[in-house]
């Protein structure tokens, strides 16, 4: 076995399992390097002139990990197979009627079949014990639905298709919340999804006021009936409020410490704050979004795709671990917009299960480029990660690479056109473009711009792998020798010792003894140095943030609960937090520590 360019035999291991092309004659790619040519001329086909010259430059890029494509792209781009490019989906609509959701659980199993992961709001479908008017049958509510989802994706794993990732949200005032709230609270229950509570502004107020919360779900069209309390608000899928009649109320302190207690004790469901998600949406003015794909880092409208790509930034830090050590943020910027017309050539050459799917994708030319390895860049530096200096890097990397993804647009479009579903002056009135500097925004004002979105930090778990075991994301390093569970193609998960890969380069470089100072676990930060990282980078993202706020055991139910309360008050635009438990075991563990089973959807996992 030729390791090289891996340092160790389970990176290989899962270049060798997910993303090498074995041909239907049986012929494999006989390294990596053939990979990331493969991929780069697939990309390259996204132009119009000048292919071999935009191949070659991809090539580059994708050399010694500088970055990494989402896990569908290195495995599908070049492969002529009929699968997607996408990573994950937001699905359509659910249809409060047997044929739309039968319809949607087909269109759901055709998307995950080509590879994509999916999430839904159930939010559309009526409570349990709700009578339907033109049948008189009762309704079973969202629950019972998703568990004929959860059956559908144990179905498509056990055909082979890749490990099924889903995501489930629903509003915070729909009559089934409680037993949504509650639900994985069974072990074997929707072990094939996540799930998120939709936090409004409006709760977020009852909350601080202590006040009561109405539980209430759309009126059929007909008489009202007698004695019913009813509400104007906007419900998903509507454009306007609509009569609502309330179920029943719950004070809203209990709604919250019922979502604190299921999420301490068993790691869900997350919290999506929808509307500041909607209010910082450079497409609010067209679409009103209410899911996420699975791991959140991409809020999506109906039929929306998640095209991701992170930049490795260790590949970007000179002279590691000496007083000189720097960072290129120039070089990180050049690779910025390159790599922001590679994730663009994604839209323009990838198959779509869905026709829908392709629309939507084609319209708004989403893209979500982002970074990973930032905790092993940081240490390099000579950097901890809860340090003021480490904080005020890290926003420069994230501003860094926003502006120039943005600019590289701007200049895609003036080349190609502005995305379909752009109207200038509205999408200039966008809270995040206002943010951005005077040139940009002129810019898109002259030109337009060639994607409506551009950034999103995701997990970035198994591709940081493959990368020789870079810290994942944004996330500090978990342990810096880890014991962890791969899924290998068969199945099957192997049990493998891993050294992160900065202590590995410091041991490389000639450290001996204990580790510098820099060098800081997650378990040795407190839950306000994730915050506080998580905010200083959402303010140069236009899409979303995927952040696990790993706790300790004995953290304390006040200060978890806490730090949901001050994500909130931060400005995030959701909170997922992990403290280990019994219900969901962990993929990750410090050398020599017990490993407990887990369920197929935990937060550390993605759908790469």
């Amino acid at each position: 076995m030729q390791l090289q360019p891996f340092s160790n035999a389970v990176s290989y291991r899962i270049w060798h399992d997910k993303y090498r092309l074995v041909d239907t004659a049986g012929r494999a790619e006989p390294g990596i390097e053939s990979t990331w040519q493969r991929v780069a001329q697939a990309l390259a086909r996204g132009e119009g002139t000048g292919r071999r010259d935009w191949a070659s430059r991809f090539d580059t890029l994708l050399r010694d990990f500088t970055f990494l494509p989402g896990g569908r792209i290195l495995a599908g781009a070049g492969s002529g197979r009929r699968v997607t490019l996408f990573n994950c989906f937001v699905m359509g609509l659910l249809d409060d009627s047997i044929d739309g959701i039968f319809s949607a659980l087909r269109e759901g199993a055709i998307t995950m079949h080509q590879g994509g992961g999916i999430g839904y709001d159930f939010s559309t479908l009526r409570p349990s014990g709700m009578r339907a008017g033109t049948t008189g049958s009762i309704a079973s509510g969202p629950l019972s639905f998703m568990r004929i989802w959860d059956s559908m994706c144990a179905t498509m794993l056990s055909t082979g298709a890749r490990r099924g990732a889903m995501m489930a949200t629903l509003r915070c005032d729909h009559p089934d919340i409680e037993a949504f709230i509650d639900a994985k609270r069974d072990p074997r229950e929707l072990r094939h999804f996540n799930v998120s509570v939709q936090i409004s502004d409006a709760f977020m107020q009852a909350l601080a006021q202590d006040a009561d919360w109405p539980l209430l779900f759309p009126l059929e069209s007909g008489a009202v009936p007698n004695g019913a309390n009813i509400i104007e608000r906007a419900w998903t899928g509507t454009d306007a409020p609509v009569p609502c009649r309330v179920w029943r109320t719950v004070p809203a302190r209990e709604l919250w410490q019922r979502i604190m207690r299921a999420a301490f004790d068993c790691a869900e469901p997350g919290v999506l704050f929808v509307d500041r998600i909607n209010a910082d949406n450079n497409l609010g003015y067209c679409e009103r979004i209410s899911a996420t794909n699975p791991c959140g880092e991409i809020p999506l409208p109906p039929y929306g795709a998640c095209d991701l790509g992170s930049i490795n930034l260790t590949r970007f830090v000179e002279h590691p671990f000496r007083r000189t050590a720097r960072l290129d943020l120039q070089g990180i910027g050049d690779c910025a917009g390159l790599t922001a017309r590679m994730l663009d050539n994604v839209i323009s050459v990838s198959r779509f299960p869905l026709p829908a799917q392709r629309r939507q994708a084609r319209a708004s030319r989403r893209i979500g480029l982002g970074l990973t390895g930032l905790a092993d860049a940081l240490i390099m530096l000579g950097l901890r990660y809860d340090e003021p200096a480490a904080l005020e890097l890290a926003q420069q990397v994230m501003q860094t690479i926003c502006h120039s993804a943005y600019r590289a647009s701007i200049d895609m479009a003036a080349q190609k056109g502005a995305f379909p579903l752009l109207q200038t002056e509205r999408y200039l009135e966008s809270a995040f473009v206002q943010r951005l500097p005077a040139d940009i925004r002129d810019g898109i004002a002259r030109h337009g711009i060639r994607n409506s979105h551009l950034c999103a930090i995701a997990p970035a778990g198994t591709i940081s792998l493959l990368a020789n075991n870079l810290s994942s994301g944004l996330e500090p390093v978990y342990a810096f020798h880890q014991h962890r569970r791969i899924l290998q193609a068969d199945g099957r998960f192997h049990d493998c010792e891993l050294t992160d890969f900065a202590v590995a380069l410091w041991r490389d470089s000639g450290g001996r003894g204990a580790l510098p100072g820099a060098f800081v676990e997650a378990g040795e930060l407190d839950s306000d140095a994730h915050l506080r990282m998580q905010a200083a980078l959402q303010m140069h993202v236009d899409n979303a943030v995927s952040k696990t706020i790993n706790v300790r055991e004995d953290c304390s139910f006040e200060a978890f609960e806490a730090l949901y309360r001050r994500a909130h008050a931060l400005g995030l635009k959701g909170c997922t937090a992990f403290r280990p438990n019994s219900v969901t075991g962990s993929i990750l563990s410090p050398e020599g520590s017990p490993d407990t089973a887990r369920q197929c959807c935990t937060p550390e996992r993605e759908a790469d």
